[in-house]
């Protein structure tokens, strides 16, 4: 069967692409193998946000007296909790499978191999379904032979693997096991504190176990701004989190009592650190193996194919999106890669990624967000920089809230006034975020900035007048 366009993966990256290339006229399809809207959907950005959702509620809760209410003996079902995560995944896959029958995308179920350029060849898949949930379209084509004159490559990323840390899915966890829990353990030792390690560390400690946060690093949160990660942390350890960074996990071993204790390694000395379960989370490599990439000379580069801005590899009519095509591996940017590469296809005029812009966010509590240059990398480009800062203490709506722990930090550049980054950590924070990401990509001004009006009492208030606060203006602190 011979297309216009087939897209390898239906992720973010994949499933958004096909349904822009149908929406330009293209005969499309879209090969999968598990579960149609990826490891985001299914077993990442979505259910995981639904578990934080329900350790949010059970923490106000738990706080009901601050704010004049009484909520006695609460409690939570750990059963319950991973029912209605799996259920707000199940409801979007389903989603996900109307959206492509709309726009008349045609799914193929299977595994896929690139046998020559323009060829791909399609069998049965080889492992079930990780979620119970995820069902074949009634509608789908299955193993075969199909052609296209154009191939995208988005099969996505899995957790990456630690010698000695491998999972077994009992005792060491990947986010896979930590999302659906049959009960809380009474202590967790997380290995690695980027955005999956700490939303994860978040989750749990909100729902009460004693949580350990390994870090090789010097910083939590590695890719953010050192000032922001310094608050996040002040907070996690605050609620109740022990924190090492500089910090390595050497040995782990099985205790008598069928738990783990892990040797740590940090400032050359060494400490033994018992949990129940431990969650690997020291990122994800890309999903490259068994598609016959080798075989075709596609250019491939730590665990990743080689892609340009828009989306081409070093091979004619093959593409390459997402987490497969190198970091950041983050849902809304392979998102943006499918629709610029589908319309370069197209020929319609593209604009490649700027990274510079990407925001990332951290869904925690307290969250973290930001978008732009840290001000050591900014002050690493050679800027001389204006800082503006503003802490929630200052806001109304933060006190309102009782979430006056946070702050929003800003940078420009001192000669032009250009905003460079915006760092936030608090409440709501990725909900704010996209207001300095329009900012930046409209090459807003300081000045313009300033007179933007702000509504009252809002969160976005400690956005302007960090602003404010860059050039010595600010009002409320």
């Amino acid at each position: 069967m011979k297309f216009d366009l087939v897209v390898i993966g239906s992720g973010p990256g994949g499933y958004v692409a096909a349904i822009r290339a149908a929406q330009l006229g293209m005969k499309t399809a879209i090969i999968e193998r598990e579960h149609l809207g990826g490891i985001c959907l299914n077993w990442g950005c979505i259910p995981t946000k639904a578990l934080l959702r329900s350790a949010e509620v059970y923490d106000l809760m738990r706080h009901a007296g601050e704010f004049g209410l009484a909520a006695d003996s609460v409690r939570f079902d750990a059963k319950a909790v991973v029912q209605r995560s799996r259920g707000v995944s199940q409801r979007l896959n389903k989603g996900v499978a109307g959206l492509l029958k709309k726009n008349g995308v045609t799914i193929i179920w299977g595994e896929a191999t690139l046998t020559a350029p323009g060829k791909v060849l399609v069998s049965a898949p080889s492992r079930p379904a990780r979620s119970p949930q995820a069902s074949v379209p009634s509608q789908a084509l299955g193993a075969g032979e199909y052609t296209a004159d154009h191939l995208i490559v988005a099969t996505g990323a899995r957790p990456r693997v630690l010698p000695g840390l491998e999972p077994d899915g009992e005792n060491i966890w990947t986010y896979f096991e930590a999302m659906v829990p049959e009960r809380i353990p009474q202590s967790l030792l997380v290995v690695g504190s980027g955005a999956i390690g700490v939303e994860f560390a978040s989750f749990y400690s909100s729902m009460g176990a004693k949580v350990t946060i390994v870090e090789v690093l010097d910083q939590i949160l590695p890719v953010e701004d050192a000032e922001i990660a310094a608050a996040a942390r002040k907070q996690f350890e605050k609620r109740g989190m022990t924190i090492l960074t500089s910090a390595k996990v050497v040995t782990v071993k099985k205790s008598e009592d069928g738990g783990l204790v892990a040797s740590v390694e940090r400032a050359g000395r060494s400490e033994e650190i018992s949990a129940e379960k431990i969650i690997v989370a020291v990122g994800v490599q890309g999903n490259i193996e068994g598609l016959g990439l080798e075989g075709l000379g596609v250019k491939l580069e730590r665990g990743c194919v080689v892609a340009d801005e828009l989306g081409r590899t070093n091979v004619a009519g093959l593409y390459a999106i997402g987490d497969v095509a190198g970091a950041p591996m983050l849902a809304h940017k392979a998102e943006y890669e499918g629709i610029v590469c589908v319309e370069a296809i197209a020929g319609l005029k593209a604009y490649g990624l700027d990274r510079e812009k990407i925001p990332g966010c951290t869904y925690s509590h307290p969250q973290i967000a930001s978008v732009g240059l840290t001000e050591a990398k900014a002050l690493a480009a050679g800027h001389a920089l204006k800082i503006g800062r503003f802490p929630f203490a200052a806001n109304g709506k933060a006190i309102a809230l009782g979430e006056d722990n946070g702050m929003v930090k800003t940078i420009f550049d001192a000669k032009t006034g250009k905003l460079l980054g915006a760092h936030m950590v608090g409440a709501e924070v990725t909900e704010l975020i996209h207001g300095f990401v329009v900012a930046m990509g409209l090459e807003t001004t300081e000045e313009e900035l300033m007179r933007a009006v702000f509504p009252h009492p809002t969160l976005s208030e400690a956005m302007h007048e960090s602003v404010l606060s860059a050039y010595g203006r600010a009002i409320h602190v």
